[in-house]
């Protein structure tokens, strides 16, 4: 359907979108425009975003790494930033590897690192219903399994000792500051997605606690937090039992830490 005939042309979108607030009106309007299929879909669209929901959620998808990840209302979206945290993946994993993608909300993190690599075994899981159906559309497409339930609960037993990759996008926003967070994620993402304890660290204290568990020896832990929580974090992965790496992406605002279980034949 092109914008010329639908009854709300291109300029109307944009005008709509930047009284809204939208800072990035003309594209924000071109992905709209080019997502919907009907008139009534399109004004539906318009009205949505100019009502505060997030694009990813207007248009049903996010742009994540080269890859449209489907997003559902409610689902955390997958943060550019966290395209970073991939990156580091890849250059640690092979084919063939075993990869875990925990708190996987969209599961966009485990898709993304699966689309790269040949012959990889991809588990995902997350505590959020409405993540966890998300996440089976777009991990399934890449030959993944999917599971609901709390942290490493519901993965196999057999993955233990046996994963190469474990990627955790744990919650990592102190209790006290979900509230300043901006609309578009404390309203419309799932509290469980952003609230990482008092400190912020309360979920990656609870993974990293079993990970060397299910790590293969040599195999890393990666999750993203802040600049001013990477001390705090690096000392958890330190004391349970893992070696802590830091990772920094000034261009993207990106912090990763790697925690690797030591191999046997590490001195």
């Amino acid at each position: 359907m092109s914008a010329s005939s639908l009854p709300l042309p291109f300029p109307a979108v944009v005008a709509r979108l930047r009284t809204a607030g939208c800072v990035f009106a003309e594209d924000e309007a071109r992905l709209i425009l080019a997502t919907a299929r009907t008139p009534a879909g399109l004004r539906a669209m318009v009205d949505r975003r100019a009502a505060g929901l997030p694009l990813e959620h207007v248009l049903g998808w996010a742009d994540f790494r080269g890859l449209r990840i489907s997003v559902d209302a409610g689902v955390f979206v997958p943060r550019r930033r966290t395209e970073f945290l991939v990156d580091q993946a890849e250059a640690l994993a092979r084919p063939g590897a075993v990869v875990v993608d925990l708190c996987c909300g969209s599961g966009a993190l485990g898709a993304a690192l699966a689309s790269t690599l040949d012959e990889v075994e991809l588990y995902a899981a997350d505590i959020d219903p409405a993540a966890v159906r998300c996440a089976r559309r777009n991990v399934e497409a890449v030959g993944g399994t999917v599971y609901e339930g709390d942290l490493y609960d519901p993965l196999p037993a057999a993955l233990r000792g046996r994963v190469d990759v474990l990627l955790a996008n744990v919650p990592y926003v102190p209790t006290e500051e979900v509230e300043l967070l901006p609309p578009e994620a404390r309203v419309h993402e799932a509290r469980v997605a952003l609230d990482g304890g008092a400190d912020g660290l309360d979920v990656l204290r609870r993974v990293t606690a079993e990970a060397g568990g299910w790590l293969t020896p040599g195999g890393s832990l990666l999750f993203e937090t802040s600049g001013r929580q990477a001390p705090s974090a690096m000392a958890i992965v330190a004391d349970d039992g893992l070696k802590p790496r830091l990772a920094e992406c000034d261009e993207l605002d990106a912090t990763v830490i790697v925690g690797t279980r030591p191999s046997a034949s590490s001195s």
